[in-house]
């Protein structure tokens, strides 16, 4: 069984849904470690409600923090003291699919960022979405995550823009998943056709 860590290039750029899908093509479980902001509608829940199969489990959280910042200054408001030694790594003999909080630079206290989050062994995937400036953050996480040891992969998401991706292909050398497109909507439906998609090549 394996751990996937989901992470993105910046804020926004499709992690949670990604994250639905992967959890849907390999029956795994979802564990998001920091949720800062949004409590109410969390990406657990969104996770949840998006995928079909009835064998992944849905861990809570290690910290919810209540305002919707970077995790560092989100605990600092809370009155939390958060490190990676008190997010405690999930077990579990399914496969287990981890989803970040922001890019893998996010501070999570003075010291610590989300890459301190990452364990040996576990297979990253780098969620990168075109704007203005997508190129240089993706070469960058990827280079990082590679010059660390990790395995990595890409998945793109949101409008098509070919010549992006293809220099992106080309410098990284990394595997690419799939993309994701720009839908109308996501439901149980939608996240069931990409995961098929992803299967073969997960």
């Amino acid at each position: 069984m394996n751990t996937y860590f989901i992470t993105g290039i910046s804020t926004d750029v499709g992690k949670t849904i990604a994250s639905a899908i992967l959890v849907e093509a390999l029956n795994a479980d979802y564990w998001k470690p920091i949720q800062a902001g949004d409590l109410e509608h969390s990406d657990t829940t969104k996770v949840q409600r998006l995928v079909s199969n009835k064998k992944s489990k849905f861990h809570a959280s290690s910290f919810l923090l209540n305002t919707p910042m970077s995790p560092h200054a989100a605990a600092e408001i809370d009155g939390v003291s958060m490190s990676a030694k008190t997010i405690k790594a999930l077990k579990t003999k399914k496969n287990l699919v981890i989803e970040g909080a922001g890019g893998i630079l996010v501070p999570i206290n003075d010291s610590e960022t989300i890459l301190d989050l990452i364990k040996p062994g576990y297979k990253v995937i780098v969620v990168s979405r075109h704007y203005l400036g997508s190129i240089n953050h993706t070469l960058l996480t990827v280079n990082l995550l590679k010059s660390k040891g990790f395995e990595v992969a890409l998945i793109f998401s949101g409008q098509a823009h070919p010549s992006t991706e293809t220099i992106i292909e080309k410098m990284t050398q990394v595997p690419v998943i799939g993309r994701i497109d720009e839908e109308p909507y996501f439901d149980k439906n939608v996240v069931l056709e990409y995961a098929e998609k992803f299967k073969e090549t997960l």
